[in-house]
């Protein structure tokens, strides 16, 4: 999620890999997940150009720090909203959610 999502500033704690990628010297170029690919907000036409290549399937990674911004307690209801929107649009579009439940994504 973090390569793809970006939506750092919305209903998202801090990842490891944000702390990581603002450490001077560990990124190259000092690239960081900030905007991503901006899959946050453009997953509805990301998901019409995955249908319209002819997959029938999505692969996606949860983002703790987005479904659980501080790293502990309740779930964020914006977070768990993202995600069911995620999923119902890639059912919309008759496409299988396949998910990730871990891919290096923490609070």
């Amino acid at each position: 999620s973090y390569q793809i999502e970006g939506g750092q500033e919305s209903d998202r704690g801090t990842a490891i890999w944000d702390s990581f990628a603002a450490t001077p010297g560990n990124v190259k170029n000092a690239d960081t997940g900030r905007n991503a690919c901006d899959h946050y907000n453009l997953w509805p036409t990301d998901l019409d150009l995955v249908r319209d290549a002819g997959f029938d399937a999505y692969r996606f990674s949860f983002a703790w720090p987005r479904l659980i911004p501080d790293g502990t307690g309740a779930a964020s209801d914006p977070g768990v909203d993202y995600y069911d929107r995620l999923i119902d649009g890639m059912l919309e579009r008759g496409l299988k959610p396949f998910a990730t439940l871990y891919h290096w994504d923490l609070p």
